[in-house]
């Protein structure tokens, strides 16, 4: 990439190469704003192979499958590169067309890919025949060296989870949580949901025990309002109690002969026969 971006003048270049890092920062957990950032790039260098790459892979990100296509198709014309070709023959089941993607991995191209480029290509014929509905061809055709060797590489996990999935789809349970289980072997990264798959077999169901601590703290809120009225209710009860008995202290005086009793409130009477 680097190489190819020589070729254009050093302030275009630049720019390019910013808009770009932006599209691989961005691809896996915003993958829109990716793909308007691959727009940038391809407006200022549609004649630059990366870019017209990063293009396709921004817009398969956001499943403009037509789009990808054609700017894979001009990436391998500039290249003559025939590593973009599993993802192509994927993009064909996107546009609903599994059977181009299936002749796609008959053709002469899926010779010339590396290791994990032919292990791509079983993988998206395998999706192919799935679309189909033709599982048992699906599971047959993943059955291979690299999904039987012990040993682990970057596409090990995929490839027994794809297994594992197409199993399940057959109906083939036991087989199916035996490959969750090795898939979950392989995946260091957490990569897939083996872990989720192997519950869901085994009949474990997750409760999520989360609280809305605002609800929570909301509520606590009421009960203290709801508290303080009371509170302040029996307070104003003792303070009029009180002053009716600070009056009563104040006229009342037994020496003095013009003393009249203070008429009783209908509460003070009902106390008073309650204590009789």
């Amino acid at each position: 990439m680097r190489q190819e971006l020589l070729s254009l003048p050093k302030g275009l270049a630049e720019e390019v190469s910013k808009n770009l890092v932006m599209v691989a920062r961005l691809i896996d957990d915003e993958p829109e704003q990716a793909y308007a950032y691959s727009r940038i790039a391809l407006r200022l260098a549609s004649r630059v192979a990366a870019v017209r790459e990063a293009a396709g892979f921004a817009a398969y990100a956001t499943q403009k499958y037509s789009e990808a296509l054609a700017e894979f198709r001009a990436a391998k014309r500039m290249t003559g590169s025939v590593e973009l070709w599993p993802v192509m023959a994927d993009c064909e089941r996107g546009l609903g067309r599994p059977e181009r993607a299936l002749a796609m991995a008959g053709e002469p191209e899926v010779q010339k890919l590396d290791k994990a480029g032919q292990v791509e290509m079983r993988l998206v014929a395998a999706g192919a025949r799935r679309d189909q509905g033709q599982l048992e061809a699906a599971i047959v055709t993943l059955q291979s060296p690299e999904l039987a060797s012990s040993s682990v590489q970057p596409w090990t996990a995929r490839l027994r989870y794809a297994y594992a999935d197409a199993l399940l789809a057959a109906g083939r349970e036991e087989e199916a949580r035996e490959w969750f289980g090795k898939t979950l072997e392989a995946d260091k990264d957490g990569a897939t949901d083996a872990s989720d798959r192997l519950a869901e077999l085994d009949g474990v169901e997750f409760v999520d025990a989360s609280i809305d601590l605002s609800d929570l703290a909301e509520n606590e809120n009421e009960d203290e309002d709801e508290d303080e009225d009371d509170d302040e209710g029996e307070d104003a009860a003792e303070i009029a109690a009180a002053e009716r008995a600070s009056d009563v202290a104040e006229y009342y005086d037994e020496d003095d002969e013009e003393y009249e009793p203070l008429e009783q409130s209908e509460a003070d009477a009902d106390v008073e026969g309650d204590k009789a």
